[in-house]
């Protein structure tokens, strides 16, 4: 249900909270005044240095949230984009880009999304050099990241001080949260969105105020103008304004727009300091796991599977859908299923299934062909053999079907899930050359580690951050 509309005097403390807390979030006169010297320095050098090597670039800026002082300090990361001309070969692309990045950085590191770049540090701050094109049309990008410098532009002329004080403020809420960031482990709001939606309803409260009453798919464009090509699952539509073809929005996950509903509507009756306090979840202790689903008389069995080396952003996707197709199939197995949860650790994918007792029933009823057609002759040859494994039957159903039962031969979810894994899609860089490199234990039986505790708090300890944090 939605929360009706917040008094006079829940507005007044929500504008003493959201003062109070600005403050708080505002970098200090100094610090801005570093990150632009460092800006302006670090754009100098990189021009240097592709004078010096003769580099095609054709330009180097800062964008992003260190670009419009749109960043909370605990977070501060430049993003320093190095584009070239289209026609330029890609390979010559991520070439002369890395090149550039190890000139100016320190302790570079490449990294990788959907191309290389460099992560490293540069007057006390980290910095991720990126290379892409310098495309002249915005809705024709050769890389995923060409769009940016027009994004810098449409944000940096519409955003005024008070505009930027409320993007802190929303950034900071969304965080408390936990859905702050469009990383495929997160699933969140991306700085981009978020300070669209700032841009569009004003104020955080102007957006939560809108938000409360939000039902999912929300589509926050004209009817008729929606991108094209919208997944089935899509959370939130919003055309980008510089790619109207382009859903700014496609990384959230509806899980996580519904929470921001429900938030929204608690936060306007009930505003307080603890909205922008975030608290992330402390992993499980194992102990402490065993003895919830002793409480619960439940079963929790877990899956290790090596991970592969790759970044989150691309590991992440293929661990969701791996965390799918167990549950779904243990689903279809006999068991009943009540949760899952999924996380990818230093060395490991752990996958985590639970279900309301760990053994399913020695009785396997199994569908037969109506009477009438050819094959009801094959069934029951096969049924009424001497070793047919049958418990009773065959028999007529009341609905006119013909069934029997049999006895399953593998009755724990352990077993049951080895014997499922080999048929499972799970991912390409998930499925590994040798079967038995996958454990799949009991929880009391299941190597203990930190990643282990992650994803059985997200199995274990489900409720409302806004609550578990009162």
């Amino acid at each position: 249900m939605t929360e009706r509309p917040a008094p006079s005097s829940a507005n007044a403390e929500a504008d003493r909270v959201e003062s109070e807390v600005a403050v708080r979030l505002a970098p200090s006169p100094e610090f801005l005044g570093r990150v632009a010297e460092v800006r302006e320095e670090l754009v100098a050098r990189v021009n240097a240095a592709a004078r010096a090597r003769s580099s095609p670039l054709v330009r180097a800026l800062v964008a992003g949230s260190a670009a419009r002082a749109t960043f909370l300090a605990d977070r501060l990361d430049i993003d320093l984009f190095l584009l070239f001309p289209p026609e330029l070969p890609k390979e010559r692309l991520r070439e002369e880009g890395l090149a550039l990045g190890r000139a100016v950085l320190e302790n570079p590191e490449t990294r990788y999304a959907e191309h290389p770049y460099l992560r490293g540090e540069f007057g006390g701050f980290r910095v991720d050099a990126v290379p892409g094109f310098a495309v002249s049309d915005p809705s024709r990008p050769l890389s995923p990241v060409d769009r940016t410098p027009f994004h810098q532009e449409y944000l940096a002329a519409r955003e005024s001080p008070s505009i930027v004080t409320q993007v802190r403020l929303a950034k900071q809420f969304l965080r408390t949260l936990g859905v702050y960031g469009s990383e495929a482990k997160t699933e969140g709001f991306s700085g981009y969105l978020t300070e669209l939606l700032v841009l569009r309803f004003g104020s955080l409260r102007g957006l939560l105020d809108a938000a409360r009453s939000w039902r999912l798919p929300v589509r926050l464009v004209e009817a008729g103008k929606e991108p094209p090509r919208l997944p089935s699952d899509v959370a939130l539509i919003l055309a980008d304004p510089v790619d109207p073809h382009r859903n700014v929005a496609s990384a959230l996950s509806r899980r996580n727009l519904a929470l921001v509903v429900l938030s929204a509507g608690a936060y306007l009756a009930r505003p307080s300091a603890r909205w922008f306090e975030p608290h992330p979840p402390a992993p499980l202790e194992r102990t402490e796991a065993l003895r919830r689903i002793a409480d619960r008389s439940s079963h929790v069995a877990v899956v290790g599977i090596p991970r592969p080396d790759l970044v989150d952003d691309t590991l992440y996707p293929q661990v969701r859908k791996a965390e799918r197709a167990i549950a779904e199939e243990v689903g279809r197995s006999g068991f009943e299923l009540l949760g899952s949860s999924s996380v990818a650790g230093p060395d490991r994918v752990f996958v985590l299934v639970e279900v309301a007792h760990g053994h399913r029933s020695p009785v396997r009823p199994q569908d037969g062909p109506p009477p009438g057609l050819d094959r009801v002759g094959h069934f029951l040859d096969k049924w009424t053999a001497p070793q047919a494994p049958v418990l009773q039957g065959p028999y007529v159903r009341s609905d006119g079907q013909l069934a029997v039962e049999t006895r399953r031969s593998e009755r724990d979810l352990e077993s049951v899930i080895r014997g499922l894994l080999p048929r499972l899609a799970l991912g390409k860089d998930l499925t590994p050359a040798e079967p038995v490199a996958i454990e799949v234990h009991a929880l009391a039986g299941a190597p203990d580690s930190p990643a282990l505790g992650e994803a059985l708090a997200e199995l274990l300890v489900k409720r409302l951050p806004w609550l578990a944090s009162a």
